[in-house]
């Protein structure tokens, strides 16, 4: 799930703004200029139309009207991780955690995950994911610990720890299964999660037959109906299954049909299109990825390998 704080974040923007100029007066500041919560709203909406670079600076000025403003510190270190300068994005959200209020936690938390899966740093990242699974553990919230795991489990698959992203994928099936009164459909997109994740893992370790048969199943839930929703993400599956077994045609065919939206299938896209000799399509999908405001897991994955490959240097 990628998104800003919305409900929380528009009501601490909106409101305010005089407020945040007489704090910075009282404590002396010399900033003269437009109110935090103002530039934050305006560097939010170009971060959001993929122009990181254009809203750091306004982050920047929003922290020198209030430097202990939550959203600014948030808002920049989301940008600057769009922007490819991670560890200055870690300094801001590791304030950003110590200024949440108790709603926003989480999310802090998660989008530092995020950050440092960016860096590839997958024990680090795993930290602060492993603490929001605990906390929504804790709370009774097994449906959201049961994405959580599985944001793990997509982390350490991407990252080549193929072990800890079997044990996390599972994990989030088990803790799924601990929702009181599922209904058949939550039982079987549970179920189709899980073989998803089986036949991804399957195929990083180069075994195709169980790549292929954990397919058959995911194909076999999505046919009995029921989660519709999911239908997008099976040819993204047999596109991810095909291009790790080699069959860069057959992966860039199924990856055309998938979620065109999604950075990390934009790089996958790119990559076939290379290993295929098409150059320039190549590039065009790589652009794609970083035209992209999303700060997701898949983004965490995708950007670093695309700006790299646009730049000639992997």
């Amino acid at each position: 799930m990628d998104h800003w704080l919305s409900a929380l974040g528009a009501r601490r923007w909106a409101a305010g703004a005089g407020f945040l100029a007489l704090g910075a007066a009282a404590c002396g500041a010399a900033y003269e200029g437009p109110p935090a919560a103002e530039l934050v709203g305006q560097a939010r909406k170009l971060d959001l139309d993929g122009r990181p670079d254009a809203a750091i600076p306004l982050f920047r000025q929003a922290l020198e009207a209030d430097a202990d403003s939550f959203d600014a510190h948030y808002g920049l270190a989301r940008a600057l991780d769009l922007a490819g300068s991670y560890d200055e994005a870690r300094e801001h959200f590791a304030r950003a955690i110590e200024l949440a209020p108790e709603a926003a936690q989480e999310q802090a938390l998660r989008m530092t995950g995020i950050s440092w899966t960016f860096a590839r740093n997958a024990d680090r990242a795993a930290r602060f994911f492993r603490d929001v699974f605990d906390r929504r553990v804790a709370a009774g919230n097994f449906a959201g610990a049961a994405d959580e795991a599985n944001e793990l489990g997509r982390m350490y698959l991407e990252l080549d720890d193929f072990d800890r992203a079997e044990e996390w994928y599972r994990t989030g099936h088990e803790t799924a299964g601990r929702l009181a009164d599922r209904s058949p459909q939550q039982v079987a997109l549970a179920d189709m999660r899980w073989a998803h994740a089986q036949a991804r893992i399957a195929a990083r370790r180069g075994r195709a037959d169980i790549a292929r048969r954990q397919s058959a199943v995911v194909e076999a839930l999505l046919d009995r109906g029921g989660n519709d929703d999911q239908r997008i993400h099976y040819p993204y599956l047999l596109g991810y299954v095909a291009y790790h077994l080699g069959d860069h045609e057959g992966a860039l065919a199924e990856l055309q049909m998938a979620d065109q939206e999604d950075p990390f299938i934009l790089m996958l896209l790119g990559d076939a299109s290379d290993q295929l000799g098409d150059t320039e399509a190549a590039r065009g999908y790589y652009r794609k990825v970083l035209e992209s405001s999303s700060h997701a897991i898949t983004a965490a994955i995708a950007r670093p390998v695309a700006r790299a490959k646009l730049q000639g240097t992997r």
